[in-house]
């Protein structure tokens, strides 16, 4: 997992943190996010507060979500100096984060890569005033979020993300530029919204369509909802597809589609 910046100077390694060494990359990240001064960003993994130094002047308002209180040190003289900066200390899957005053309409930060994709889906459902991100992650996770009908990386998670967002990968990033060195590579992710996230029983439908990837889509449902069968496979043929289509030859588009033409069928997603 990587998170914060700047390696904290009395905190240990926890929670398999890796901090950004390359103070050029910090400041290319900063300049990526395109920052406003009315900008509201949020910031997850605020490590050793390197990214938030550099933030917190060029924005109304940022929010530092940080997991690890042992970071307290680094952090609170930070945000006192900057008087700008809101920390919130807990799992930012577990936050409220629709309660975070004002509203974020920027997410910048070098995200913990164990709960990067789940976190991104989330921010985009929660944060609806979320205009963009630019956010540090693991290189396959970039690939998988941006991945096209299709290919191998290609799942519910590039659905979910990709109906609401235009996704870009803007930089590969090498595991030398942190300490510790990581095992695996990363990526520098923009995304730009375009619409609203997915409802929830949309996002049952897709997760439930790629739950069996070597099985037709229609029968993925079936194993989740039996007596859908029948209904699915007409469905997608509705859309256009083939009744027994895999879920991975579906555009995010022709999922929006599919879900209504369940409806239609009478299935209650």
């Amino acid at each position: 997992m990587v998170t914060g910046s700047r390696p904290p100077e009395h905190s240990p390694r926890r929670l398999g943190q890796n901090y950004v060494a390359d103070p050029n990359l910090l400041d290319a990240i900063v300049r990526e996010a395109a920052l406003d001064p009315t900008d509201v960003v949020l910031e997850v993994g605020g490590g050793g507060g390197a990214l938030t130094e550099r933030m917190a002047p060029e924005v109304a308002c940022l929010h530092v979500i940080e997991v690890d209180e042992r970071l307290r040190d680094e952090l609170e003289p930070l945000a006192r100096k900057a008087g700008n900066v809101n920390l919130v200390w807990g799992d930012a899957l577990r936050l409220d984060l629709g309660h975070l005053a004002p509203p974020p309409t920027k997410m910048v930060a070098n995200l913990p890569y164990s709960i990067a994709t789940p976190l991104l889906i989330l921010t985009i459902s929660e944060l609806p005033q979320l205009e963009a991100w630019v956010v540090m992650v693991q290189r396959e996770i970039a690939d998988r979020l941006r991945a096209d009908p299709g290919t191998r990386e290609y799942g519910s998670a590039s659905v979910l993300v990709q109906l609401a967002c235009e996704v870009t990968l803007l930089r590969a990033v090498d595991p030398a530029v942190f300490v510790p060195r990581p095992r695996v590579g990363s990526a520098l992710l923009g995304l730009r919204r375009k619409g609203p996230g997915a409802s929830e029983s949309l996002a049952r439908v897709v997760r439930e369509a790629f739950a069996h990837r070597r099985k037709s889509m229609a029968r993925s449902l079936e194993l989740a909802r039996p007596g859908t069968l029948g209904p699915a496979q007409r469905a997608l043929e509705q859309i256009g597809r083939p009744a027994d289509a895999r879920a991975e030859t579906l555009t995010p588009r022709d999922f929006e589609r599919f879900a209504g033409a369940l409806v239609g069928h009478g299935v209650e997603l």
